[in-house]
C-alpha cells in the first residue's frame, strides 16, 4: 500500500485518485467473499491441538529436550493462557493496527469478576467463571474502547493506559475492602463439573506425559477454541476489513466503511480474549488481586506480541512462552539479568525480525525451501490467519507503528 497518504483521524473521507479508486474495489471485493470452512481452517485446527498435545511432554519429559531447558509441567498451562491473552491482543494490534496499553484492564477485569463471584457468591464452577470473566471484559472493552476510539494514534494509547490505570488504582483503593486490596482474594476454585479436581491427573495421558492435569486440558481446549475463532474472524469480511483499516483507513473510509465501529469491535473482542485468559489465570492462581490491572501486565503482553510476531496467530504463543520461560526458569539460573536478557532479545528480535519470531521461522523455513527447490519460489499465501512474511504494522495505521 502506498504510504504517501497523510495520517488521518477525524473520520473525514480522502480525496479518490485512480489509485485509491482500483484499491477500493480490490477492497471492496475482498470484504464482500464469505470463506467456508476449509481445508486449511481444518489444518490449522488439527496442528494446534497436535502441538497442544505435545506442548508438555516435549517441555517438560522428553528425555534430553526437558533436561536441557529444564521446562515443567505446571508452567505449560500458564503459558497457554498468556497465550490466549497475547493472541487477542494481536488481534487488535497486529490485524486492525490499534496499540493499546490498557489491556490489564480487560485481564484484570475478567479475573477478578470471576474471584468475586466465588468470595461473595459461592459460585466456584471452573466453566462458570469463565463464562462471567469473557462477559465482564466484553462490557469494559466496549465501554473504554467505545471512549478511547475518539482519538487515534499516540492519543489513543495514552487513553487506554490512563483507563486502565484508573481502574488498577479504584480496586486498589476505594474498592479494596471488597477486592481485598494489595494482598487480593484467595480463593478455593470447584471441580470441572462438580466432579473432576482440576489437579488431578487425566487417566493415560498423564502417565504418559502428554497432559499433566485437567486444568491443562480445559485450557488445552480453550486454546484450540480460540485459535478457531481468531481464525476464522481474521478469515472473514471483518478480518479483511480489520487488515484493510490496518493498511489504510482512508481507503477503507473511501468505500463506505464505517471504520470507527470495525475499531470498535475488533477492541472488544481483543477484550473478550484478554477477560477470558483473565479468568483462566484466576482459576489457575486460585487467586484474584489488584496487581491483574497494572500497567506492568499491558506491557507484558505488548512485547509477548512484538517478540512473537506482529500480525501473526502463533506468534502470541511463541513471545509468552519466551518470557514466561525467561521470567520463571532462566531467572532461577541468572537472577533478575534475565530482565537485561530479555532486552536484549527483544532488540535482535526487533532488528534482525520484524516479524518476531514466528516470522524469523517462516524466513528460514523460505531459505531453506529456496536451497533445496533452486530458488525462485514465489511467497506464498499465508494459511495460519497471520500474513506473509509477518512484519509490524504499517505507518499509515492510527496506532503510530515504525512500520516496517
Amino acid at each position: 500500500m502506498s504510504e504517501d497518504y497523510e495520517l488521518r483521524t477525524d473520520g473525514g473521507a480522502a480525496p479518490a485518485t485512480g489509485e485509491d479508486a482500483a484499491s477500493a474495489n480490490e477492497t471492496e471485493q475482498a470484504t464482500s467473499r464469505v470463506p467456508g470452512l476449509g481445508g486449511d481452517e481444518g489444518r490449522i485446527i488439527g496442528l494446534t491441538a497436535l502441538a497442544v498435545l505435545l506442548f508438555p511432554f516435549l517441555f517438560a519429559e522428553a528425555p534430553v529436550i526437558s533436561d536441557i531447558i529444564q521446562g515443567y509441567a505446571g508452567l505449560t498451562t500458564l503459558i497457554l493462557i498468556w497465550g490466549i491473552f497475547a493472541m487477542g491482543y494481536d488481534l487488535l494490534h497486529g490485524f486492525t493496527g490499534l496499540l493499546s496499553f490498557g489491556h490489564a484492564a480487560f485481564w484484570g477485569a475478567g479475573g477478578m469478576a470471576a474471584g468475586l463471584l466465588v468470595e461473595y457468591a459461592g459460585m466456584n464452577l471452573p466453566l462458570v467463571l469463565v463464562v462471567v470473566g469473557t462477559i465482564v471484559g466484553v462490557l469494559l472493552a466496549w465501554l473504554i474502547g467505545f471512549l478511547s476510539l475518539r482519538r487515534g494514534g499516540i492519543y489513543f494509547a495514552i487513553l487506554t493506559l490512563a483507563f486502565g490505570q484508573m481502574i488498577y488504582f479504584t480496586i486498589f483503593g476505594p474498592a479494596g475492602p471488597i477486592t481485598g486490596g494489595e494482598d487480593g482474594l484467595l480463593l478455593t476454585i470447584g471441580d470441572l463439573f462438580g466432579v473432576i479436581p482440576l489437579n488431578a491427573g487425566v487417566p493415560v495421558l498423564t502417565p504418559l506425559g502428554f497432559i499433566p492435569s485437567w486444568l491443562y486440558l480445559i485450557v488445552g481446549i480453550f486454546v484450540v477454541i480460540s485459535v478457531a475463532v481468531a481464525y476464522r474472524v481474521l478469515n472473514s469480511p471483518y478480518g479483511l476489513i480489520f487488515k484493510a483499516i490496518r493498511e489504510n483507513e482512508q481507503r477503507a473510509e473511501f468505500v463506505g466503511l464505517n471504520v470507527w465501529r470495525y475499531k470498535l469491535m475488533a477492541f472488544v473482542l481483543s477484550g473478550a480474549f484478554a477477560g477470558f485468559a483473565g479468568a483462566l489465570h484466576t482459576i489457575y492462581n486460585g487467586a484474584a488481586s489488584a496487581s491483574a490491572f497494572y500497567w506492568i501486565v499491558s506491557g507484558d503482553v505488548v512485547i509477548m506480541s512484538i517478540l512473537g510476531g506482529v500480525g501473526t496467530l502463533f506468534g502470541a504463543f511463541l513471545g509468552a512462552g519466551v518470557y514466561l520461560y525467561m521470567s520463571n526458569i532462566l531467572e532461577t539460573f541468572v537472577g533478575t539479568l534475565w530482565h537485561v536478557m530479555l532486552g536484549l532479545l527483544f532488540v535482535v528480535v526487533v532488528w534482525l525480525f520484524p516479524g518476531g519470531i514466528w516470522g524469523g521461522i517462516r524466513a528460514l523455513r523460505d531459505l531453506i525451501t529456496d536451497l533445496i527447490g533452486g530458488g525462485g519460489s514465489e511467497p506464498e499465501a499465508a494459511t495460519d490467519g497471520g500474513e506473509p512474511g509477518a512484519r509490524a504494522p504499517a505507518d499509515s495505521s492510527s496506532d503510530g507503528g515504525d512500520g516496517q
